[in-house]
């Protein structure tokens, strides 16, 4: 990386800065979400923990044994929600897939409650191995389980492949997450320790940021990841989503692209447009 100065770092990861139209986005994800949750079977707020936050939402598949996408919403582990991205869920399901969206707390938290990067992957976990065990009543195939994720969420979507799922509960399979998506991911936290607009938020100390890097993993030992992102996005995303196939190698990142003309918001809606490659790339990715 080129510098740690904290005003090039909000440069390259302040995304609602680097989005000035950002607000539309969320605003109409918000209205096409919940148009979707009206179009579609579903079943909302099915808890997967104690947690308040600890809820999920799924759309059941429209044929039994299908392919599961379980998508996690970015938004720096500090915001956003799965009812603005429901709308995801309509593209998929039109194929067959069953979608799973969880939600989980959000830092900082509280002062009587406070909530970490670690945390928020713990509670990832127990997700999904609540759709391994449950997925089946709603048409999902339980060993066909892909993670998605965007920004923060493709952060965690690596976690999740990189996972010792028997050391979790013993009833796991070690292949929980068949293959994962990293949309925008942030694979090494390690700058963000040091970013003005996010680092009170997050709280990572230089021990917490190389633990919660999957970058700084080894390679899993099964399943894929694919990273994305846009190519209009900051040199830092482009270069965190180079990084990861860098750290795990072209066996285990077959698939390392930017998106032409896509931006940090936008590159969602291309994941949610069945004629776009990224599209194409989740549902291949689905039956791989």
């Amino acid at each position: 990386m080129a510098s740690y100065d904290p005003a090039w770092l909000d440069r390259m990861y302040n995304n609602r800065a680097l989005v000035p139209d950002h607000p539309a986005y969320l605003e109409r994800w918000a209205v096409d979400s919940a148009a979707t949750r009206d179009a579609l079977p579903c079943q909302l707020d099915l808890r997967y923990g104690d947690g308040p936050a600890e809820t999920l939402d799924v759309f059941p598949a429209p044929v039994p044994d299908a392919p599961v996408l379980v998508f996690i919403h970015g938004g720096y582990w500090r915001s956003l929600d799965k009812s603005q991205h429901s709308f995801i869920a309509r593209a998929f399901n039109d194929r067959g897939v069953c979608v799973v969206m969880p939600n989980y707390a959000l830092c900082p938290g509280t002062p009587e409650q406070p909530v970490g990067i670690e945390d928020i992957a713990l509670q990832t976990v127990r997700a999904l191995a609540w759709t391994w065990r449950h997925v089946a009543a709603h048409g999902g195939d339980p060993a066909r389980i892909m993670v998605s994720g965007h920004s923060a969420g493709g952060h965690l979507a690596a976690m999740l492949l990189g996972c010792d799922w028997p050391a979790v509960a013993p009833d796991l399979p070690a292949q929980l997450v068949r293959n994962a998506l990293s949309i925008s991911g942030v694979h090494d936290l390690r700058p963000l320790q040091h970013a003005p607009f996010i680092a009170d938020a997050i709280r990572l100390s230089g021990e917490s940021a190389r633990r919660l890097s999957p970058a700084l993993w080894p390679a899993p030992a099964r399943g894929r990841l694919w990273a994305v992102a846009g190519a209009d996005e900051s040199e830092e995303f482009r270069r965190q989503n180079a990084l990861i196939r860098d750290a795990w190698g072209a066996r285990t990142v077959p698939v390392c692209e930017l998106m032409p003309g896509r931006h940090h918001f936008s590159i969602v809606d291309a994941l949610a447009d069945p004629a776009h490659r990224l599209h194409r790339l989740a549902a291949q990715l689905l039956e791989a």
